[in-house]
C-alpha cells in the first residue's frame, strides 16, 4: 500500500503539489489523472524517493520514506517518465545489473529474469543491445528491470506512453495481471479509455491539489457525465472556474 499525506513540494514561488493526500491499495489499480502541469509527475517522484517533499508525509507498507527510504525503494518498482537504459547493455544485462543492485542471488536472479521475459514477451529481444530499441522494447526493459526484485508495490509513469497498439494492448494485460497478483499498482495516463479500463479508483489532480478521489463509475455519477472523459473535463473545468 502506498500513502501520500499532506504532500507539498515548491520550486521556487512556483508551487507544484499543494497537499496531496490519497491511498493506493493492494490488489487494486488506482489512476492519477490531472492536466500537464498539475503535479502528477512531482507526486511520483516524492512517492518514490527521488524528490523529498516540503511537508508531509510518504509510507510504503506502512514505512515512513523520510525515516527509511532504502526500506521504502526495496518495496517498489518504479517505471519513471525517463525510461533511463544502458544502450550499450543488453536488455537482459540491464535487468541483471538492477537485480545486483538489489544483492539477489545468482539463481534467484536468473529465475526471475527468465519469467520477467516470458511475462513481457521478451525473448526476441532480450539478448540484443538496447541502442536502437523502439519504445515498446525499451518499456518493456525498464519494466522489467523494475520489477526483478519482486516489488509488492509498482509506479508506473505514462506506461504506455508511445506504444503501438499491440504493445498497449499487452501492457495494460500486464498490469491486471501485477493487479491479480495482489499487488498495488499507481499509474498515471492521459489515456481515458486505458484508465476507465483498467482502474479500481482515481485520484484526479489539479493545480497541485488532490480534487476528486473515487472510482470511475462514481465520478461520472457525481459529475453526470456519460463518459469518464466528461467528467474529468468537468471536475478540471470546475477547479479552473474556482481558481480564476
Amino acid at each position: 500500500m502506498i500513502e501520500a499525506r499532506d504532500l507539498h513540494k515548491a520550486f521556487g514561488a512556483v508551487t507544484a503539489v499543494d497537499g496531496v493526500s490519497f491511498v493506493a491499495r493492494d490488489g487494486e489499480i488506482t489512476g492519477l489523472l490531472g492536466p500537464n502541469g498539475a503535479g502528477k509527475t512531482t507526486t511520483l517522484r516524492m512517492l518514490y524517493t527521488l524528490m523529498r517533499p516540503d511537508r508531509g508525509e510518504v509510507l510504503v507498507d506502512g514505512i515512513d520514506a523520510a525515516g527509511d527510504a532504502a526500506a521504502v525503494r526495496r518495496r517498489l518498482g518504479v517505471l519513471p517518465d525517463a525510461r533511463g537504459l544502458y544502450k550499450r547493455l543488453t536488455a537482459y544485462e540491464n535487468i541483471e545489473y538492477f537485480a545486483r543492485l538489489q544483492d539477489i542471488d545468482a539463481d534467484t536472479r536468473r529465475r526471475r529474469i527468465d519469467a520477467l521475459v516470458a511475462a513481457l514477451d521478451m525473448r526476441d529481444i532480450v539478448d540484443r543491445r538496447t541502442e536502437g530499441f523502439s519504445q515498446g522494447q525499451r518499456v518493456k526493459t525498464a519494466i522489467a528491470r523494475a520489477l526483478v526484485h519482486d516489488p509488492r508495490n509498482v509506479i508506473l509513469d505514462e506506461p504506455t506512453n508511445g506504444l503501438d497498439v499491440m504493445a498497449t494492448r499487452a501492457m495494460r494485460t500486464f498490469m491486471l495481471r501485477l493487479k491479480q497478483e495482489g499487488r498495488c499498482v499507481l499509474f498515471s495516463s492521459h489515456i481515458m479509455q486505458e484508465v476507465g479500463a483498467l482502474c479500481d479508483r482515481i485520484v484526479v489532480i489539479a493545480r497541485g491539489r488532490v480534487v476528486a478521489d473515487a472510482a470511475p463509475e462514481a465520478l461520472r455519477e457525481q459529475t453526470g457525465a456519460a463518459t469518464l472523459e466528461d467528467a474529468f473535463v468537468k471536475i478540471i473545468g470546475s477547479e479552473e472556474g474556482l481558481a480564476a
